[in-house]
């Protein structure tokens, strides 16, 4: 399959709109019709898989990476789209700038973590959320206190923000926050829960 990629504009939102019209060109019916099913119907989707959707945009993750500074109007809009893979893409482009996240950013990322939640979202979100805390201890505080918000979606992300940590794992800091969560009856904590009582492999006490 040959693929035909338009011209490139400099300005991030025209960028939105030939990525868009890429996937467009690109749709598949019926793998969308599966998509849909696999997320309980929660979201529209082109039908474009992981790898070729990732191919697609290649050319434009390298703009990406290579403008001045991140352009979250860009964000919003991948993230306003009505098929779920544009917001893949702004998390496979986030991820691509992880170190040039801070904490000063996690009132841009809020919005984007509070809208269309689903778990394969919030998977994301885990591991850019607990990269930002591994370089800056404030997203630490702020986890005890997403461990008891009334949103779920955020009790999970400060549940699981330290998977893949191994050694570095703040156990002090997720036995509290699990402490807070352990007669949680909501399935996708306590999917959580077990996730990350498989970090330490320790149970965690009750008071």
């Amino acid at each position: 399959m040959t693929i035909i990629y338009p011209f490139f504009a400099r300005k991030e939102l025209v960028m939105y709109e030939e990525i868009v019209s890429l996937f467009t060109k690109h749709q598949n019916k019926e793998i969308a019709e599966q998509q849909a099913s696999y997320l309980k119907n929660h979201f529209v989707f082109f039908g474009i898989k992981t790898p070729e959707r990732r191919m697609l945009v290649r050319p434009y993750l390298k703009q990406w990476r290579q403008a001045e500074g991140i352009d979250w109007q860009f964000m919003e809009k991948l993230w306003q789209n009505e098929h779920r893979e544009c917001q893949y893409v702004a998390l496979d482009f986030l991820q691509s700038r992880q170190k040039e996240l801070h904490f000063e950013d996690m009132e841009r990322l809020l919005p984007l973590i509070q809208s269309k939640q689903w778990w394969d979202s919030i998977d994301s979100f885990d591991q850019i959320i607990g990269a930002i805390g591994l370089g800056d201890h404030r997203v630490d505080e702020l986890m005890l206190v997403w461990a008891e918000d009334a949103d779920f979606w955020l009790r999970r992300i400060a549940i699981d923000h330290q998977l893949g940590r191994r050694e570095k794992t703040n156990e002090a800091l997720l036995a509290n926050i699990l402490l807070k969560n352990m007669s949680e009856k909501e399935f996708f904590i306590k999917k959580a829960i077990g996730w990350a009582y498989e970090i330490t492999q320790k149970p965690i006490q009750h008071g």
